[in-house]
């Protein structure tokens, strides 16, 4: 499932970052904790991998 938008890769990267220990789940906020706590780390590798180039910065929840 790639991302739909920047704020959603980025946010998967760094839950995928403490998911890994390389950074610490206490670091989190917002989405990226709610990422954590809910999604596999194959999930996570699969949004944050996405590439950048054609993604609008964010996607209304609409």
């Amino acid at each position: 499932m790639p991302a739909r938008s920047k704020a959603q890769q980025r946010a998967a990267g760094a839950a995928l970052s403490a998911k890994r220990g390389e950074t610490k789940v206490g670091d989190l906020k917002g989405a990226s904790k709610d990422m954590h706590d809910s999604m596999s780390e194959d999930e996570l590798q699969d949004i944050a991998a996405t590439d950048l180039d054609d993604l609008p910065d964010r996607v209304d929840g609409t």
